[in-house]
């Protein structure tokens, strides 16, 4: 599990854009990370993995030495690593014996539909390919803690349906799961909370029932119904200039 305490983080000390935000991923548990564009999203995953400049705060890790997996938007690879050399060079990085990495890695390369792509460089590969490849190396490895930023973007219906599954057996198997999407249907079928964030201030946390209480809806209401209307709660709120 983490514990995430951000005081104030941002990309330079003189814009510290995030404030007092804090809430916990427990294992066996998806947390959705929720907000507009430019509302902190991508900032607060910086923080958690320790790559923004400026920050004030803890990120407490109750495990030791546990494994984490982040797969960002924008899908990084090495140009001059094949897929197979990546997943190598992760493996190794773990110290993931073969007899457990490869086998491991057949299926999930099968799975997503890169078996025989696996030699190829990722110059060759296609945005969704690329992504796909980055969701094969951090299944592989079997993660505690899974760091998703916008999966869906980019990937087929039938890529979508696969993580959709592999996201489902990993929390099973007692991984802890942080997301953000846009996709807000996908994102109440799959997260058990809710982290919602505007303008760098944590605006709510909790599941969809407290969420429809906290904004005066019906129960049958859907998580974009209850984030549209805090959203024009809050703007209706801000004083104007």
């Amino acid at each position: 599990m983490i514990e995430v305490k951000i005081n104030h983080a941002g990309y330079h000390s003189e814009q510290l854009y995030l404030s007092d935000i804090q809430f916990s991923i427990p294992p066996g548990e998806t947390v959705g990370l929720l907000g507009a564009n430019g509302a902190g999203k991508s900032t607060t995953i910086k923080s958690i993995i320790g790559t923004i400049e400026a920050f004030d705060g803890e990120i407490i890790h109750i495990k030791d030495n546990h494994r984490l997996a982040y797969i960002p938007e924008e899908p990084i690879l090495y140009d001059h690593l094949t897929l197979w050399e990546h997943l190598r060079l992760a493996a190794t990085s773990y110290d993931l014996p073969e007899d457990q990495w490869i086998p491991k890695a057949e299926k999930l390369l099968k799975l997503f539909l890169l078996n025989g792509k696996e030699h190829l460089y990722p110059t060759l590969f296609s945005k969704g390919m690329r992504q796909k490849s980055l969701i094969v190396l951090s299944f592989m490895i079997q993660a505690d803690i899974y760091i998703i930023d916008e999966p869906f973007i980019g990937l087929d219906p039938i890529a979508t349906k696969n993580l959709i599954t592999l996201l489902e057996q990993e929390k099973q198997r007692g991984a802890a799961i942080l997301m953000t999407t846009h996709v807000l249907d996908s994102a109440e079928k799959l997260c058990d909370t809710f982290v919602l964030l505007h303008e760098g201030r944590m605006l709510f946390k909790g599941n969809l029932i407290e969420l429809q209480q906290r904004t005066n809806q019906m129960l049958d209401s859907s998580l974009l119904d209850c984030f549209y209307c805090l959203l024009e709660e809050e703007v209706a709120n801000e004083p104007r200039l």
